[in-house]
């Protein structure tokens, strides 16, 4: 396989494995050509390269600058805006953990804490109930520790935990 043909086949891999995981597929393929690219790129050669619409290009490479893990970049004597990813994968998978436990963990634990408070709770109901929403927040808390243990982590120290995990 010849090595564009290698980078087309990461690229559209990588944006339909990110669907099953909740990640808008463009997004992904932006920042799969950006991590793939060995110089930046402007807005101009994402939309060329992938073949999409500028407000496109636009929308999802904002969406990476917010998410921390692509950055504007600026080439003396060319007006454009260029775009370079993160290419540290501890550091992408440290950042994009941080972000999902941002957007999808913390939004959930305050919801839970907030139906645990029900006025009306002496019924056999309301007790299974609470208890339910309890046993939501001890697995939710548990998997917020376990990613905040990965965020503030390096390299060797969880890979070394989850070898012990397994073993």
């Amino acid at each position: 396989m010849k090595l564009s043909e290698a980078k087309e086949k990461y690229i559209q891999t990588w944006g339909t494995f990110a669907t099953n995981w909740g990640i808008n597929r463009t997004m992904a393929q932006v920042h799969a050509l950006l991590l793939a690219s060995g110089k930046p790129l402007s807005t101009d050669e994402v939309m060329k390269q992938l073949e999409i619409s500028r407000g496109n290009a636009n929308m999802n490479l904002r969406a990476l600058i917010d998410w921390g893990i692509v950055r504007k970049e600026f080439i003396k004597g060319d007006r454009k805006e260029y775009f370079v990813a993160e290419k540290d994968v501890w550091y992408l998978f440290k950042q994009i953990t941080k972000e999902r436990r941002k957007r999808e963990i913390e939004p959930v634990i305050s919801f839970l804490e907030e139906l645990k408070n029900i006025e009306d709770n002496d019924s056999q109901e309301a007790k299974e109930f609470v208890k339910l929403m309890d046993d939501f927040s001890s697995v939710t808390g548990k998997i917020n520790n376990i990613m905040d243990l990965a965020i503030k982590s390096d390299d060797h120290w969880l890979v070394g935990k989850i070898t012990n995990l397994l073993k």
